[in-house]
């Protein structure tokens, strides 16, 4: 059972006060379950779903030293309903309770709000919230290599409570949100239940704390992006005009990032890509080596003309071509020409996490391509793990839980599940409305429509895009392709913005991308 009360201790530089404590609420005893199991699972969901939401917020107050001077700050851990939409009898029940960290700066009337959220599907919000967002900060090392136990927080001067009111959301099934049924589960695992629950909480969030006076801003990382370029329009929808949308790693068009069979597009996408990796793991020769600048551009000149070229000439591609096809690749890639023509001139992201450094008896990292990891002895195919999320995934968890306890007052003997892999791969990828019969099933998802729909209607909306060119998840070069996608004539492009930086997936582990963030958004805000 998860108990919100006040904090006991500090285990951080800034300072807490207790306000508030509360006692456990303990979910009823089922003493008549149900004949039918289903029916008694539900129960328990129900009685663990109310009890949740039946507990008062815990508050505390805290103190960070931002650029700009002293900030104090109330700090509000609570649990909010997701409510059943339709017109049936069960119109307005929760369906799930939702858990949410809300940073509200003291003294600063009428400030604008920004919801946050990662992505996955499946993750909880520690990773912007405790990476760069938040008051607090988790350090790692700047090179992406795992730091040494124990692992604590930090005040973080760079903190975005110097321009909003953060509030960080953790969606159904992730960190401890559950929901009240099977069937709300199978609703709420899906590209527009998700919208449609984070909308409702949102909602939730303005009216109880008398926000809708505010500017509202959202800011979502990875899937956090796929769900945010869609919650841009659902909003709108329901009378929240967006002041900004930033997005952390897009992730919006997922043709452009899913390798799969005849769909070419990520071979070229991520070309670029592979060849900043590889220039920085010195494996590129000649004017390619000699900066990532120059890798960059060979690539993405290349994957814009001839590469894209022989992809869709498939087996009508002369011999000639093909060979000076794949020696380009391999130049570009680090990899053997011989490996590119077995491949058919197409290099997945598996193919170069393994094949890069080889040699080396080492794998790639996905998410933070910066950093590598010993292969097994006998040197197989197999991509084991990830290194780059491997160097923090401790390290976050570990802290963060430290820091909801010991700091925040969330005390529970539920797991935290911080990426949830059931709720991954149970997740409904379709969208509810337009995908024709034949293509369920087979199409790709896409919210890139939305935000371009949403950017027409809203001419007050901004977007924000930041991308890590060390990034093998979301290529930046993906994204310079999705957002160059966007259905909006150039009066409204003018609008969309896209930041680069030198680090992965989480450029803000990096301290010189942090900062660089940081100040990109400030230049943003204020323009």
């Amino acid at each position: 059972m998860l108990t919100l009360s006040a904090p006991r201790a500090c285990l951080t530089c800034g300072t807490y006060t207790a306000r508030l404590v509360h006692p456990q609420v303990t979910a009823m005893s089922n003493s008549s379950a149900p004949a039918n199991p289903s029916d008694d699972l539900d129960q328990r969901r129900r009685e663990q779903v109310d009890a949740l939401l039946a507990q008062a917020p815990a508050r505390s107050d805290g103190s960070v030293v931002l650029d700009s001077g002293r900030m104090t700050y109330t700090t509000v851990a609570e649990f909010l309903p997701v409510r059943a939409s339709g017109s049936d009898e069960l119109r307005g029940d929760p369906q799930a309770a939702v858990f949410t960290t809300a940073y509200l700066a003291q003294g600063v009337p009428a400030r604008p709000v920004c919801f946050a959220f990662n992505g996955g599907p499946g993750s909880a919000s520690l990773w912007l919230h405790l990476g760069a967002l938040g008051p607090k900060r988790i350090v790692v090392p700047d090179d992406g290599s795992m730091a040494k136990a124990p692992y604590a927080v930090s005040d973080n001067p760079l903190s975005w409570l110097a321009h909003f009111d953060l509030v960080f959301i953790d969606p159904p099934h992730t960190g401890w949100s559950l929901s009240a049924s099977k069937a709300a589960r199978k609703t709420l695992l899906s590209v527009d239940g998700d919208v449609d629950a984070l909308t409702d909480v949102m909602l939730g969030w303005l009216s109880r704390h008398r926000r809708w006076g505010s500017q509202v801003y959202l800011a979502g990382e990875s899937y956090g992006t796929t769900r945010g370029a869609a919650l841009a329009d659902r909003l709108q929808d329901a009378g929240v005009a967006l002041s900004g949308l930033i997005l952390v790693s897009c992730a919006m068009d997922l043709q452009s990032i899913a390798f799969a069979p005849r769909n070419d597009l990520p071979y070229a996408l991520f070309l670029p890509a592979f060849a900043n990796v590889a220039q920085y793991h010195g494996r590129l020769k000649g004017t390619l080596a000699a900066s990532s600048e120059a890798a960059r551009a060979a690539a993405e000149e290349f994957a814009a003309t001839d590469y894209l070229i022989a992809l869709h000439a498939g087996s009508k591609l002369s011999d000639d071509k093909r060979r000076r096809t794949a020696r380009r690749v391999a130049e570009l890639t680090g990899l053997s020409a011989d490996l590119v023509e077995h491949k058919n001139l197409r290099i997945s992201d598996r193919c170069f996490f393994v094949e890069l450094l080889r040699a080396q008896g080492r794998i790639v990292g996905r998410l933070e391509a910066r950093v590598s990891g010993p292969m097994a002895a006998n040197r197989s195919n197999d991509w084991e793990f990830d290194p780059g999320m491997e160097a923090i995934t401790a390290p976050y968890t570990m802290a963060a839980l430290a820091y909801f306890s010991e700091a925040l007052g969330v005390q529970s003997t539920q797991r935290y599940e911080r990426l949830a892999r059931d709720v991954h791969r149970e997740w409904d990828w379709s969208r509810r409305a337009g995908d024709a019969p034949a293509m369920r099933g087979n199409g790709f998802a896409s919210t890139s429509d939305d935000l371009s729909r949403a950017l027409r209607r809203n001419s007050q909306l901004r977007v924000f895009a930041a991308s890590g060119r060390y990034d093998l998840g979301t290529p930046y070069s993906a994204s310079d392709w999705s957002l160059a996608q966007l259905d909006i004539n150039d009066e409204v492009r003018t609008r969309v913005e896209h930041h680069y930086y030198d680090a992965g997936h989480m450029m803000y582990t990096r301290e010189a991308d942090l900062r660089k963030l940081k100040t990109d958004l400030a230049t943003w805000l204020a323009a």
